[in-house]
């Protein structure tokens, strides 16, 4: 049964997606009072539902990821490295170039609320579903593993790392708001609401007998993938309930125009560094990917936990969210094109 409603949820997921655009257009309003935290009587408990609903996806991605399968990157760790060190130089080549255009803009802050929306994206780890895409693709899986577990272990420091070097592009009160956004990593965000999931998962993947993993993974998938749709579907309530509260023409073309440029740029110097490393076509798809598919689901959790008052910077990182699956299946096609015109010696 489980099975068959997440095959059922998976050849809808598109159609889904735009629903919960559509409710979040027309419906904002219990998207709204989700994004809230709400405090349990008998308990006294603080009930925050995106960072519950970011765990619950965290973790049945973790119990997707083929674990077993590391092996071979340990062997062979060239990919693994050059894909780290990249994921978390280029944002340090991107971002500084978008801060730098977004100046020339008559936006009265230098455009410091985008760029802040942008530097909590570039700075997550690699999304886990970077996984799907590679395995579409003919691409490097163990390699694209390791980096999905590597980067979120690491997350609680290479995280705040990033976040502390960028924050100087940053003018008005958007600096500091970034600093606490790194405490707050630090302080348990990222173990509680990245880290420990997704590790749950792994764990699960790794440990349990495959009856009882499938068992697991059959049930797990159509809750994780509900609650997937509701976090997209609040975190769009809270970006567009505030377009439609306040409209802000300039926003609308900002935001796609920025999540756009630092997506395809991060992707582009991925692929660029791939080449100069002359990793194998496999390993660089993967190793590309990871440069551009960042965990927004996480960045947007953190927008809506450090500004509360600020709900339209989701709009940045819903588009870009958007982008990079889009950006994801150009290269995934590319790869799969080049590796079969490969003419071997």
């Amino acid at each position: 049964m489980h099975t068959h409603a997440a095959s059922w949820l998976r050849r809808r997921l598109g159609r889904a997606v735009v629903l919960a655009y559509t409710l979040a257009l027309f419906l904002p309003g219990p998207g709204l009072w989700l994004r809230r935290p709400h405090a349990s009587p008998p308990t006294h408990l603080t009930l925050n539902a995106p960072p519950l609903l970011l765990s619950l996806v965290l973790f049945s991605a973790g119990l997707q990821v083929p674990v077993r399968a590391l092996g071979h990157v340990l062997r062979r760790p060239k990919a693994l490295l050059a894909g780290l060190v990249l994921h978390l130089a280029i944002p340090s080549a991107v971002v500084p170039l978008v801060a730098f255009l977004l100046r020339r803009t008559p936006d009265t802050d230098g455009g410091s609320g985008l760029l802040t929306a942008m530097i909590l994206i570039v700075a997550m780890p690699v999304a886990a579903g970077a996984t799907v895409w590679t395995d579409k693709g003919d691409g490097d899986q163990p390699t694209m593993v390791g980096l999905v577990l590597a980067s979120t272990l690491f997350s609680p420091l290479t995280t705040p790392f990033l976040l502390h070097v960028l924050a100087p592009l940053l003018s008005g009160g958007y600096a500091h708001v970034l600093a606490a956004t790194g405490r707050l990593i630090q302080g348990g965000f990222g173990l509680t609401s990245v880290v420990l999931p997704c590790s749950a998962g792994l764990l699960g993947t790794s440990a349990l007998p495959a009856r009882w993993l499938s068992r697991l993974q059959s049930a797990v998938a159509p809750l994780a993938m509900t609650g997937s749709l509701l976090l997209t579907y609040v975190n769009a309530s809270g970006a567009l309930g505030s377009a439609l509260a306040r409209p802000r023409p300039l926003l609308f073309v900002a935001a796609p125009a920025v999540a756009a440029l630092v997506c395809l740029l991060s992707l582009a110097l991925g692929r660029t560094a791939a080449r100069v490393l002359r990793l194998e076509a496999s390993a660089a798809s993967s190793v590309t990917l990871a440069c551009g598919m960042n965990n927004s689901s996480a960045s947007a959790v953190l927008i809506t936990t450090s500004l509360p008052d600020k709900p339209h910077l989701l709009l940045p990182v819903l588009v870009y969210g958007l982008l990079q699956k889009t950006a994801a299946n150009r290269v995934v096609t590319r790869g799969r094109h080049a590796s079969t015109h490969t003419v071997r010696p």
